[in-house]
C-alpha cells in the first residue's frame, strides 16, 4: 500500500519571497489598523532571514522523506476558476500543470494521474462531491500561486503534485470541519492506495492575513492557539477553534464586501474571513496525520503585510 511519509505547513505570502527592503514600501501602501506593531529595515531582515531559513528546514525535512508524489492543499484564487462556476472543492488530474513563479516566469510542473484520480474517487466514496480538472481551466493563468510557491519553494520541480483546490476565499465557502473532514478522507485514500507510492502532504498558504483590506492588523492570539493544537497533534482541535471565531462588529479588515469581480457578496461560514481562510488548507493537511504532533519550525509575524508566517512539518515516521 501506499506510504504516507511526510507533512508539511507553510505560508506562501509574497514576503517571503520579496527582498526585506521592499517590505515597508509595500506597508506605506495599505491601509493597516493604527496599532500594528512598525519593524524598521533591520528587523525585517531579521525576519525574512528567518522566513529563509524555516524553507531551508522544511526543505530538507521533504528530501528526507524521499517522496515519489506530493499532494497539496491549496486555494484558488481565480486562476482556474471564477463566479460562473466556483467549486469548494476540486482535484487537478492532469498529467502536468503551468503557474506562474514569484519571480514572474512561468513553470511547468509534472502531475500524478493515477494518485489524483484515486484521490478523486475515494473521495466521492466518502460523500465529497468534488469538481476535477483534466486540462487547466485557464491555461494562460495556470494554476495559482498556492500550488507554484511549495513547488518552488520545497522542490526542484521534479516531484510530481496533484493539487487539491480549496474554496478558501469566495464566499461561501467550507467551513473548517468540513476540510478537517477533507483531510481525513484524503488519507483513506493514501492508505487504501495500493502500491509502494511514497505520498508527502502540504498545507499552503495562511496563517492570519488579511490582504489590501482595510485597518488590517493581524490576531497572533488566534494563531498561537492553532499552532498549539497541532503541536497537539489535534486537527479538529484547530478546525473547532477557526470555526468557532466571530467577527467583532465593525472589524472591516474582514468586511464581506457587495458584489464585484473578487467578491461574491454572499453569506459565508463563521470564522476569519480574507485570506486567513487559508488556515483551511493546514487544518485539511494536519488532519492527514490527525493524532501526530507537528514540529513548528517558526512563526515570523511580518507586521508589514501584516500576516502571521508559519512553518511547521511532521517528522518521517
Amino acid at each position: 500500500m501506499a506510504k504516507l511519509v511526510s507533512i508539511v505547513n507553510m505560508a506562501h505570502s509574497p514576503f517571503c519571497y520579496r527582498p526585506p527592503e521592499q517590505w515597508n514600501e509595500v506597508r506605506a501602501s495599505r491601509s493597516l489598523r493604527a496599532d500594528v506593531p512598525f519593524d524598521d529595515i533591520d528587523v525585517n531582515r531579521t525576519k525574512w532571514t528567518r522566513i529563509q531559513r524555516a524553507f531551508t528546514t522544511l526543505r530538507e525535512a521533504l528530501s528526507a522523506a524521499r517522496p515519489d508524489v506530493i499532494v497539496v492543499f491549496g486555494d484558488d484564487q481565480l486562476e482556474c476558476f471564477d463566479f460562473s462556476n466556483y467549486p469548494s472543492f476540486s482535484v487537478y488530474v492532469g498529467p502536468e500543470f503551468q503557474g506562474t513563479l514569484f519571480s514572474g516566469k512561468m513553470q511547468r510542473v509534472p502531475g500524478h494521474t493515477e494518485l489524483a484520480v484515486a484521490v478523486l474517487s475515494g473521495l466521492m466514496r466518502r460523500g465529497f462531491d468534488p469538481a476535477f480538472s483534466m486540462d487547466m481551466p485557464k491555461p494562460e493563468r495556470g494554476i495559482g500561486h498556492a500550488f507554484l510557491r511549495p513547488a518552488e519553494s520545497l522542490t526542484d520541480f521534479t516531484i510530481p503534485i496533484v493539487p487539491v483546490l480549496v474554496n478558501c476565499y469566495y464566499a461561501p465557502q467550507p467551513t473548517a470541519l468540513r476540510c478537517y473532514q477533507l483531510g481525513r478522507a484524503v488519507r483513506e485514500v493514501i492508505d487504501e492506495h495500493p502500491g509502494s507510492l511514497r505520498v508527502a502532504v502540504v498545507g499552503s498558504g495562511g496563517l492570519w492575513h488579511t490582504p489590501a483590506a482595510p485597518d488590517a492588523y493581524l490576531d497572533e492570539e488566534f494563531d498561537g492557539a492553532l499552532l498549539r493544537y497541532m503541536q497537539a497533534g489535534d486537527a479538529r482541535g484547530m478546525a473547532e477553534h477557526f470555526d468557532g471565531y466571530k467577527v467583532p462588529p465593525g472589524d472591516r479588515s474582514q468586511d464581506l464586501g457587495t458584489r464585484s469581480r473578487g467578491v461574491t457578496g454572499m453569506p459565508t461560514a463563521s470564522g476569519p474571513q480574507g485570506g486567513s481562510r487559508e488556515t483551511c488548507n493546514w487544518i485539511a493537511a494536519t488532519a492527514v496525520g490527525e493524532g501526530r504532533p507537528a514540529t513548528v519550525v517558526d512563526y515570523v509575524p511580518v507586521y508589514a503585510s501584516p500576516i502571521g508566517a508559519g512553518f511547521a512539518y511532521w517528522p518521517t515516521p
